[in-house]
């Protein structure tokens, strides 16, 4: 099991969001947590080392850190504009 935490940007742009993509990036962020990666894609180029996981129209962006089992949310937003 990981301890999710949010970058302060990620959670401001959490907040904005409709209810509605609220419960669906939160279910997401719960498979997170359950060590639930599948379909998760890895990044590249400036965000190499970074990891992005689907939420409908959605991207959370995150970085996996093994040695202290902690997920850092960086980005949630559109997918026009997450990149």
């Amino acid at each position: 099991m990981y301890k999710v935490a949010f970058d302060k940007h990620a959670q401001k742009e959490f907040l904005k969001l409709e209810k509605s993509a609220q419960e669906l990036v939160s279910t997401k962020i719960l498979e997170l947590q359950d060590c639930i990666f599948k379909n998760d894609k890895t990044l590249q180029g400036k965000h190499k080392g970074k990891y992005r996981k689907r939420a409908g129209n959605y991207r959370i962006i995150y970085l996996k850190e093994n040695k202290i089992v902690l997920i850092t949310i960086i980005r949630i937003a559109h997918r026009k504009e997450v990149y």
